[in-house]
């Protein structure tokens, strides 16, 4: 039985062509998503583990370490370690004449265990010189030698300000751009230790902060383990807390840290993999069923022979292991290279040189087996029908599944099971928000639709047949043809319906997903830009009249001081705005300013405020709103209440306190709203640094939305693509089963035209009706889906994309309009002589 599988494989190959491309798609769609999870590891580790790569150790102090001075003298009492560099971090301004710059500054570390790369002059020795990062110098224009302030707020022990600290420093030094995660959003200042803890100091009198990490360098006396525990023994007999790890295991934990301690985006990529899985196994199901259909009186007669069942069955389960094996290792190289392709663009670009591409074994082992297997699996049921039946009874055409008979009623019944049974727990998962119970739900009840397709595709075809009937015999006998043998137009329909389904969810979900992003989008973060310092009221209103002129602005307006809060809230300013004015620039439609209250950002941690008026102070209630990113505001008419400028405490706070809000044109794109930012800048001669704000947030969230939409619709791509292989395949095999059919047809007196437009309508009628039930149930599916994953975050609303789905179902009528259009022209081609006289 093996010469006869081979034999088969050999004759038959453009067959399994079909098969062979949905497995290796299908592999191959796997295994990314596992070198994806891998590269996403291994990019981590590179980015995260610059910042240890000369370290042998790393403690995290937890509760009870001293100051980083003190930690440094107390690590490096223990013996082999050669050098200690606790690490110090705080966030100061730079004074420029274009403007402040607020910068995070931290301190250099030993030689040792210095993993700065300098591209221009020297690390500094002193408390007054700094080193900045290459990109930050090239956008302000910065150079070594040059000199200027570097401050610091100061506060008083009550909490008062005082006067902020200044220091003139020179700039010694430029350094490669980090590629640490943690320190993204701000240029990096590095400064001698002594610099870094004189800035860490907030009040007179107030000590250090508790360092919270520290590297060792060790001399090789003693064994990496041995120090570590002498490391956790000192810090234990100094009471402090702490976490004594390898580097390595450092950067594990960070890893671990930053994702969250689960890898989301694996999860994701993996919930579509299946999704592609389970096509392709329908796939090779309904292609093997036809090709087993095509040779079931092949088959029969190598049983009158002597071949048993068993080995039937191995010869048909070889053909599967062995089209799996060899597409499977081509989807498994096709994974590698895409990832390769990627790691080696990204790898390319400013910014993430620190790409790395790994290969997991485990990538390539699951893909193989589960490509092996999958196939072996989807080839097992038509195996077994190949000999389910007598070799005689194999001769005569095959009974089908219908509510009338055995196998037809148990189809439906374990259909229903599976659709009731998915529909609960989708509706479970969408009720509670809960993707892990909706995602099995989902699958299970679209398993029972597709069980039940036999019993209803073919009716709907038939009824839907009746609208081409003024096409004439071609149109009848095409509607006629769908009830005569219900299981090929399901084979044929099935593989559609999976195709236009997957597609149509992604995109009502995308919908769905984009609307509840806006509205999202816009609480969290409902102004696009703010300018700060911009002067007082007069310049403030002359900067609105500016910046409104500028192309992509759709409103301005100027904020001015109108109350101080007392001490007890630190002195903050509190701006006044109009409800008109709220409505103009503001982005969040929730945002509903009342009189007599307090609008404080999200987290503020008060209950209530006390404004100093012009009688004296008011104290009024706080409401939070939904966003951090917010300035304390109280409304127009509130302002007017506390009395008549200048009110106490308003005059200290200088003239320097007025903002721009601006809300931009929907349609700029990142680009865009860089570009405006930087003609602001110009416009109104004041730092890069002062103009900030959630445009820039929202257009990269936006962007990471579209990324990520257009990389699932992409993978998605690949199981609809593997599905419209199926419709290609079963149509075309369907042809040839019917060859002697037709031949009889056109000896009746049918026309080649005709028999090429009856399989033509055919094809159209089971498209549209799979486009248009796929169109229904992915819509259904694609709000439930979102509802599951978006409804513990905001709100969701079913939206349509009704444009998209006409186009949906006018490309899958297309699609199998066109599968047919090669195997009608050559069954239009054979003669009907030679049609009858095939077997």
């Amino acid at each position: 039985m093996l010469q006869v599988a081979l034999a088969q494989l050999r004759i038959n190959a453009r067959r399994f062509v079909a098969v062979a491309l949905a497995v290796m798609l299908g592999v191959g769609f796997l295994s990314t998503t596992l070198m994806v999870s891998g590269t996403t590891q291994a990019t981590l580790q590179q980015s995260l583990g610059a910042t240890y790569a000369k370290a042998d150790l790393v403690v995290s102090l937890e509760e009870g370490a001293g100051s980083a001075m003190e930690t440094e003298r107390l690590l490096s009492a223990i013996d082999a370690v050669s050098a200690v560099h606790a690490a110090q971090r705080t966030i100061s301004t730079l004074r420029l004449p274009t403007g402040p710059a607020d910068v995070f500054v931290l301190s250099t570390a030993p030689d040792e265990l210095q993993s700065l790369i300098l591209a221009d002059g020297r690390l500094p020795v002193d408390g007054t010189g700094i080193t900045i990062d290459k990109a930050a110098a090239s956008q302000l224009g910065l150079g070594v030698g040059d000199s200027f302030a570097l401050e610091q707020t100061q506060y008083s022990p009550a909490g008062e300000p005082l006067p902020p600290k200044i220091m003139t420093v020179t700039l010694t030094g430029i350094t490669e751009n980090s590629a640490d995660p943690y320190l993204a959003g701000l240029p990096q200042v590095y400064a001698a230790p002594e610099l870094v803890e004189s800035l860490s100091i907030f009040s007179p009198g107030e000590a250090p902060p508790q360092a919270t990490t520290a590297q060792l360098a060790l001399d090789g006396s003693a064994t990496v383990a041995d120090v570590r525990t002498a490391t956790a023994s000192a810090l234990s007999s100094a009471g402090v807390s702490a976490e004594v790890r390898t580097s390595a295991e450092q950067v594990t934990a960070d890893v671990a840290a930053l994702s969250g301690g689960t890898d989301q985006l694996t999860v994701i990529l993996l919930a579509f993999a299946v999704v592609a899985v389970l096509v392709t196994a329908l796939v090779i199901s309904n292609t093997f069923s036809v090709l087993v259909a095509q040779r079931t009186r092949d088959l029969a007669l190598l049983r009158c022979i002597g071949a048993s069942r068993a080995q039937i069955r191995r010869s048909v389960l070889i053909e599967a292991g062995i089209v799996g094996l060899v597409s499977s290792v081509l989807g498994v190289l096709l994974a590698a290279g895409v990832m390769w392709a990627l790691v080696s663009l990204a790898a390319a670009q400013d910014g993430t040189e620190f790409a790395t591409l790994a290969i997991p074994a485990s990538s390539v082992m699951v893909g193989l087996i589960v490509g092996v297997v999958m196939t072996l699996v989807a080839a097992f049921v038509p195996a077994r029908a190949a000999t389910a039946v007598a070799p005689l009874e194999a001769l005569r055409p095959a009974e089908e599944a219908t509510t009338e008979t055995r196998r037809g009623k148990a189809r439906l019944f374990l259909g229903l099971v599976l659709v009731l049974l998915g529909a609960g727990l989708l509706g479970a998962g969408a009720a509670t928000s809960t993707l892990l119970i909706a995602l099995p739900g989902g699958v299970l009840s679209f398993v029972g639709v597709l069980l039940c397709a036999s019993l209803f595709l073919p009716a709907l075809v038939t009824a839907v047949g009746k609208l081409a009937t003024p096409l004439g015999v071609p149109g009848r006998l095409a509607a006629i043809n769908a009830v005569r043998n219900p299981a090929r137009t399901t084979a044929t329909a099935s593989a559609l319906l999976v195709g236009v389904t997957l597609v149509t969810m992604m995109m009502a979900g995308a919908q769905t997903s984009r609307t509840a992003f806006e509205a999202e989008l816009g609480a969290n973060y409902p102004v696009d830009l703010a300018v700060q310092e911009v002067g007082n009221v007069a310049t403030a209103d002359a900067a609105v009249t500016t910046v409104e002129r500028l192309d992509g602005v759709d409103a301005a307006l100027a904020l001015s001081v109108a109350a101080v809060s007392d001490d007890a809230a630190g002195a903050m300013p509190v701006y006044a705005i109009s409800a008109s004015e709220a409505e103009a620039v503001l982005r969040s439609k929730d945002l509903e300013l009342v009189d007599d209250v307090v609008f404080m950002p999200q987290d503020s941690g008060l209950t209530e405020v006390t404004l100093m008026g012009a009688d004296g102070p008011v104290t009024l209630p706080v409401q939070e709103v939904q966003t951090q990113i917010f300035v304390p505001t109280i409304t127009a008419t509130t302002a007017a209440e506390l009395g008549t400028a200048p009110l106490p405490g308003v005059a200290a706070l200088g003239d320097e306190t007025g903002i721009l809000w601006l809300k931009l044109d929907d349609s700029l794109d990142a680009a865009g709203v860089t570009g405006l930012r930087s003609e602001i800048v110009e416009a109104l001669n004041v730092s890069e640094y002062q103009v900030n704000g959630a445009a820039i947030e929202r257009v990269s969230f936006n962007e990471i939305i579209d990324v990520i939409l257009l990389v699932v619709t992409a993978l998605l791509a690949v199981a609809v693509l593997i599905a419209l292989i199926g419709v290609a395949n079963t149509l075309s095999l369907s042809v040839l089963e019917r060859t002697r059919e037709s031949s009889l047809l056109r000896a009746l007196g049918l026309t080649r035209g005709q028999l090429r437009g009856m399989l033509a309508v055919e094809a159209v009628l089971i498209a549209g009706v799979a486009a248009a039930f796929g169109c229904l149930l992915g819509v259904v599916y694609g709000w439930l889906g979102v509802q599951s994953a978006l409804g513990a975050i905001t709100p969701v609303t079913p939206s349509i994309p009704w444009l998209q789905l006409l186009g949906v179902v006018a490309v899958a009528v297309v699609a199998a309009l066109l599968a047919s259009v090669l195997p009608a022209r050559r069954a239009a081609r054979l003669s009907p002589v030679e049609g009858l006289a095939m077997a």
